[in-house]
Order: structure tokens, then sequence, then C-alpha cells
């Protein structure tokens, strides 16, 4: 019997080079995303749109994203994410630039829908997290998963604003164009992450076929926990990153006060990951994540309660902000530490993908039930009961490195 290795098998890349580089790529893709709920008003009055079809499209970027993440992590762990990330980047510009002249919503839901929505699988977690598995060792890789979605969220911080800036300035179709050029600054980037052997070719040697690691995976109850959690995540912060503006517009607030709010909810999810993955290298990891999970539902409950004023939407941000992706790391370090990380970045895109299913639900059910009952309130309460479960079943994760046979040395690299 063998426990899984969760040492790299290659030569390494500099950590240092493999952070700024996947954190600027991460940086870049994660915070132009974040912002896309400042065009859903000026792009459906522009085009005489409802609310559900703009949302339906956003709703089809995050399902393709999950489902093509599955790929994208395939291709990934097994030649190497540069060609990957390089890929996703030239779609994310031909995405941005489909967006802006989309002018009816089939055309905005294959743009801003699929096309972007591949464009994030290449450029975000999946990919990035299993450069950072494959080349950072045990010790130190939930707190280097950490810094990389820490990066996500500072781009939050710094993008949300300039792209409301840009809308304020130079109008949303512009400022999309402006956006797909500054895109394609992740192919340079991507040249950190080149990983090569002494051959000049990645390859991990592998104990495991693509589906025996997939069955393996799928039959192990804790990777269907963690993926019904992720489940919870996507819908929770995908609802309220979309909506959000147009919820606190409907209540009168200037357009500045979303803003705000969305930077303030990057700001503060820059220490929330990074502390989560912190704290990933000392204590159980379950237990963060159910933490994360109750103290959302806790922080909406109370938001919801309060009178809603300028100071309340932005503590609830700042909360929120500290919760907001600090489940990315000690999700992705369990799941390296469960199965090791031969087929990381796979493994991470098949629960990415539930996640973004959750992410389907809750920006589409957001712009429906908006549509049918003129209130975001059911969405609310659904969000909130989501949160309760998704912290119970977090907690009989076993973090464990899985004992499995011996395999055949006859076994063939997958």
């Amino acid at each position: 019997m063998t426990q899984t290795n969760p040492s790299p098998t290659l030569p390494t890349l500099s950590m240092v080079q493999v952070l700024i580089c996947g954190a600027a790529i991460v940086t870049l893709s994660m915070g132009v995303r974040h912002g896309f709920g400042l065009w859903l008003q000026p792009m459906t009055q522009a085009n005489n749109w409802t609310r559900e079809n703009f949302a339906f499209a956003i709703a089809i970027q995050n399902l393709t994203w999950g489902f093509t993440g599955i790929f994208a992590g395939m291709l990934a762990d097994k030649f190497g994410a540069f060609k990957v990330i390089i890929g996703g980047a030239l779609l994310y510009a031909l995405g941005l630039l489909g967006m802006a002249y989309a002018s009816t919503p089939f055309l905005l839901t294959l743009t801003s829908g699929i096309l972007i929505g591949a464009a994030q699988a290449g450029t975000t977690y999946a990919v990035i997290y299993g450069v950072i598995g494959r080349n950072i060792s045990a010790d130190k890789r939930s707190w280097a998963m950490g810094v990389a979605a820490a990066a996500g969220s500072f781009g939050q911080f710094l993008m949300v604003p300039t792209e409301g800036f840009l809308i304020n300035t130079i109008g949303w179709q512009q400022a999309l164009l402006v956006l797909g050029a500054g895109t394609l600054l992740i192919i340079p980037l991507a040249f950190g992450l080149r990983e090569k052997t002494a051959r000049g070719i990645h390859a991990v040697k592998r104990d495991q076929t693509i589906w025996q690691a997939l069955t393996e995976a799928f039959k192990y109850p804790s990777f269907q926990l963690l993926m019904a959690g992720y489940f919870v995540c996507g819908f929770q912060v995908v609802f309220i990153g979309v909506h959000m503006p147009s919820y606190l517009k409907d209540k009168s607030f200037s357009p500045e006060v979303a803003s705000y709010a969305l930077a303030l909810i990057g700001l503060f999810n820059v220490f929330g990951t990074y502390i989560a993955g912190s704290l990933g290298q000392r204590m159980a990891k379950r237990k963060i994540l159910a933490f994360i999970y109750f103290a959302r539902s806790i922080a909406i409950t109370l938001f919801l309660i309060a009178p809603l004023t300028p100071m309340s939407v932005y503590i609830f941000s700042s909360v929120m902000g500290l919760l907001w992706l600090s489940t990315v790391p000690p999700t992705n370090a369990v799941v390296a530490q469960i199965f090791g990380i031969q087929h990381l970045s796979m493994l991470g895109g098949f629960v990415f993908f539930s996640h973004q299913i959750g992410s389907f639900m809750g920006v589409w059910l957001g712009g429906f039930l908006y549509d049918k009952t003129g209130s975001y309130d059911i969405v609310w309460y659904i969000a909130i009961a989501l949160g309760v479960l998704a912290a119970l079943v977090n907690l009989p994760v076993k973090e464990t490195g899985i004992v499995r046979n011996k395999p055949s040395p006859s076994l063939q690299n997958a």
C-alpha cells in the first residue's frame, strides 16, 4: 500500500517566480470578471434587454468556466500550464471585444458567456494552482495558494473601481475594449510559468491514468462533500457580485456606492484569502471551511435585518470580503493533500465545476426571480440557507492522504 506523495517530482520553478507570475495572471483575469455586474444596467438599458438576459449570459459564463476548466486542467496537467494560459488570454480579449458589440442576447451569451467563460478556465485558479502544486512543497502549498487567491482579490479591489471609472468616462462599450487589450498582458506573464524537464518537455510521472484518478476521487465521500460545499460558494459570491450593484441602485444608492462596495470586497478578500491559506498550514481545513460558510450566512442575515445605509453596505462588503474567496486555498489544498499533485489541476477543475454550477444558479436565479417578483429577497434567503448547509457538509471531510494499492510497474502514463 502506498500513500499519496505530495511532493513535486520535477525540477521546480522558483517559488518567487511562480507566485509573482501566477498572482499577476489571477489579478488580471479575476479583476476583470469581478466587475461585470457594473455592466448590467447600462447594457440592458442601451439594448432594451431584461435583467434575466444579462444574468443568463453571465450564468452561462460561469457554467462554461467550470465545464471547460476540467479540460483546461487535464491539458495543463499533461502538457503544462503555459500554452493553456496563452490560449485563455487570447479568448479573453476576443470575448470582451465581442461583448462590446453584441447586439442580441444570443450574441451576448456567445461572447460574454461562452468565450469569456472558456478564457477564465485557462487563466485562473485550476491551472495556476496546478503549477503551484507541482512546484511548491507541501509545507508551503496552502500558504502559496492563499497568496494566489489574495492576488485575485487584489485584482477585484484594483479593477472594479477602474472599470467603473472607465464606464463613466468613456462609456461601457469602449471600456470593454480597453479591458480586452489589458487581458493580453497575461501572455508575457505566462512565460514565467513555463515548466520544463531536462529534455524541455513537461511531463509528470503518473501512478494513475486519468480514468483511475477520476474513479477514485468520485467514489471518495470527502471529495463529494467538498464539491457540495463549493457549489454553495459559487451560488453566494456570484449572486452578490453580479446583482449587488443593481440591488443597491434599486434602493436609490448612487453607482459609486456599488463600486466602492465591490472594491471593499476585493480589498478585504486579500486579507481573508491570505489568512485562510496561512491557517490551512496549521489547523484542520474542514473547520476553516465550515466557519467561512456559516459566517457568510450570519453576515447576510445581519445585512438584511439592519437599516440599509451606505455605511451598512460598506461594513457588509468588508465582512463578506474576508469570507469571499477564502474558501479557495483550503479547498484546493485539501484536494492536493488527499489525492496528491499528479492530477491536481484536473481534480481541482471538477471541484470548481461544482462551484460554477452554483454560480450559474445564483446569478440566473437572481435575474429570473427579480423579473418575476420585483425583488431579490428570495435569493438572499436561499443564500443564507445554503451557507448553513455548506458549513455542515464540510465538517466530516477527511483530510489525510488517501491510501491506494501500489501501482503496477507496467502502468503507462496518462
